[in-house]
């Protein structure tokens, strides 16, 4: 009998669930019935989704405009103006130095004080000039009394001269004598004296020093009132006044006083009131400004020489303007623009041209009419085109008018107080 025999199929043991579920079939019959599971899964979910479809969208709410807060334009005359930087500077100031040589002795000021011309400031040491003084002044009496004596002799020759009792040299011998004693002088320079009224600085050398004539500085007196204020005007200024000048539109300084407005570093707006009185005669090529200076009262003598100043020219005749609040600037890719609202209640995207600031409201040159509603609130919710509901909010207050001289010129080129 061959080692390996297969009984009949009717002899083989029958089939059991344990064996069933270890065969190939239960595995095939699991997998089928998995795959029958997800796909009517899939069905029903497709089903209940077209079912979805089917039925109706509710209709969505009508979104209300949003509110914005808009106002009008302010309207009033205004003139325009440049701005600048500049120094004050005393209107006169000296250096004092002695004019003798010798040791210093007295000093007869206080320090920092206003000083009026001809007070005494120092005192050399005199006796050294003492001597010499003595001698002067005897030389002074001996010339008034030869002075006296010639007088005399000038008078009787001046009477015998028509008559030819005297010749012409004779008489011109005379009067030669009398003006040569009359111009004997004596000056006494041991005392200091203020050369102007001021306000006068430290000592700058102390008693027992010596005192070169004229070399040794002793102190400095600068006069505070009025006092000048110089500054820097750039060329395109210069060339816009001067092309007003040429075309009528301004009047020059020999019409017109020419106004300038200072402010000081803790003051608001322009409070100083003063005029122009001197342009140079040149533009500086280095930094392409012309030199101006101006004049201002100075009796509470707040100003002193040295300041940081803010300058302010008007520049033309004054004109109508149209001004606007800052907020309701917008910028867009470097062009300025605003939101205006039309008579339906929509947005207009409206480009316009910066003037100046004035009193805190910006100038509007071009772009926006007078009585157009601007929006100045909420210009992050709105674009060209959509609807708003506007509300009107009070007009903007205008500007407090600077105090200004009549119409400026500034620009003009020249030299000393000529400014055309």
């Amino acid at each position: 009998m061959p080692r390996h025999t297969f009984l009949p199929r009717s002899s083989r043991q029958p089939a059991t669930w344990e064996s069933l579920a270890s065969t190939d079939f239960m595995q095939k019959s699991f997998f089928d019935i998995c795959v029958v599971s997800r796909t009517n899964l899939a069905v029903l979910l497709l089903g209940a989704m077209l079912a979805g479809c089917d039925r109706p969208q509710a209709a969505a709410p009508p979104s209300r405009p949003s509110v914005v807060v808009v106002s009008l334009p302010v309207v009033q005359e205004t003139t325009d103006y440049e701005d600048f930087t500049g120094r004050t500077e005393a209107v006169a100031g000296v250096e004092v130095r002695a004019r003798v040589t010798g040791y210093l002795d007295k000093v007869l000021f206080k320090e920092g004080t206003e000083v009026n011309q001809g007070d005494p400031l120092f005192e050399i040491d005199p006796r050294s000039y003492q001597a010499e003084l003595k001698r002067a002044e005897a030389n002074l009496l001996q010339a008034q009394s030869r002075l006296k004596r010639l007088q005399r002799d000038f008078k009787r020759a001046s009477e015998l001269l028509p008559e030819r009792a005297i010749s012409q040299d004779d008489f011109d011998r005379v009067s030669g004598d009398r003006d040569e004693a009359a111009a004997a002088v004596n000056l006494n320079f041991t005392r200091v004296i203020a050369p102007l009224s001021g306000r006068i600085s430290r000592q700058l050398i102390d008693p027992g020093n010596m005192v070169k004539a004229d070399e040794t500085p002793l102190t400095t007196i600068v006069k505070l009132d009025p006092i000048y204020a110089y500054y820097d005007e750039d060329e395109r200024t210069m060339l816009r006044v001067r092309r007003l000048i040429r075309a009528g539109a301004v009047k020059s300084i020999r019409e017109a006083a020419v106004p300038v407005l200072l402010g000081l570093v803790d003051e608001e707006g322009f409070p100083h009131v003063g005029r122009i009185d001197f342009v140079d005669n040149r533009v500086d090529s280095m930094t392409g400004t012309l030199r101006l200076r101006g004049v201002f009262e100075n009796a509470n003598r707040l100003l002193s020489p040295g300041l940081f100043v803010r300058i302010r020219v008007s520049i033309g005749k004054p004109h109508p303007a149209i001004l606007i609040s800052e907020q309701a600037l917008g910028t867009d890719q470097g062009q300025n623009f605003v939101y205006v609202v039309n008579d339906k209640n929509e947005v207009v995207y409206r480009r316009v041209k910066l003037g100046p600031l004035q009193g805190g409201l910006r100038v509007i040159e071009e772009g926006l009419a007078t009585g157009e509603r601007v929006i100045t609130n909420g210009l992050q919710r709105v674009r060209p085109g959509v609807k708003v509901e506007p509300k009107l909010a009070e007009a903007p207050k205008a500007p407090a008018s600077s105090p200004v001289l009549p119409v400026s010129t500034a620009g003009a080129a020249g030299s000393g107080k000529s400014r055309p």
